[in-house]
């Protein structure tokens, strides 16, 4: 992947980005849209999630923008392979404005997918600004261990505002969101495909856990869990990130 540091990001001058937010293609037939809207139910289904008529307007957006995302911009500060395959990588992220909405649900899975949906709503133009926001992926979502096994039913599932916002910040129209700036952090992140359950998570902090050794220098009761691909897509980047407890 290549690198974009703020600096990058920051040299996109506002015309360019808004001739390439208002360049958007024609809108969906309902029939696409139907359809669109059926498989986003059928993948929350799997999760014991609805998805009710009314996001159909942010997932056509969403779907309609998909070459639009911005990659969070971090920096590498080490790499660690074996055979040619990256176990994990140390990387810093830059301080800036977070948008995010906590949820606790029965399962990891429902927290995330529902605050994913009102995160949808508030790019979709419900936010003061009245446009599409565009996003920058990861999404990131934060999880608080009760133990080393059992999850908190509290996710805080966030993302990185575009650089053309981080200065003038929206404002949500749902009191369940908020806007938080944040100081630069460490992790060491893992990459693994597929769905993001307590399980398939509780599996990846083993693994990585396995691959570093004892240490202390690392959160043991939070990690975040970054998914780079919305929820229907049907094979999905994921990372596991832990995080240093000292810059």
């Amino acid at each position: 992947m290549a690198l974009i540091s703020l600096e990058d990001l920051e040299g996109l001058d506002d015309e360019q980005l808004d001739d390439d937010i208002s360049d958007a293609p024609e809108p969906m037939a309902e029939e696409e849209q139907d359809r669109l809207l059926s498989h986003w139910q059928a993948v929350a289904s799997t999760h014991q999630v609805s998805v009710p008529a009314e996001m159909t307007g942010p997932i056509q957006e969403m779907t309609r923008n998909s070459q639009q995302t911005e990659p969070l911009p971090f920096g590498v500060l080490s790499r660690h392979e074996k055979m040619g395959e990256v176990l994990y990588e140390e990387r810093i992220y830059p301080a800036g404005n977070w948008v995010s909405v906590t949820r606790g649900e029965e399962l990891y899975e429902q927290s995330i997918s529902l605050a994913f949906m009102k995160l949808m709503r508030f790019i979709c133009k419900e936010n003061s600004s009245g446009q599409y926001l565009g996003m920058t992926v990861p999404v990131v979502s934060s999880i608080q261990m009760q133990d080393c096994e059992t999850f908190e039913k509290k996710v805080e599932t966030a993302f990185f505002l575009p650089a053309r916002f981080q200065s003038n910040v929206p404002q949500s129209l749902d009191s369940d969101i908020t806007i938080t700036h944040r100081e630069p952090f460490r992790v060491i992140a893992r990459t693994f495909y597929g769905t993001t359950t307590e399980q398939t998570v509780s599996s990846q902090i083993r693994l990585l856990w396995e691959l570093l050794g004892v240490s202390d220098g690392f959160h043991r009761n939070r990690y975040m869990v970054a998914a780079y691909d919305n929820p229907a897509a049907p094979r999905r980047r994921n990372e596991i990130w832990f995080l240093h407890r000292n810059m």
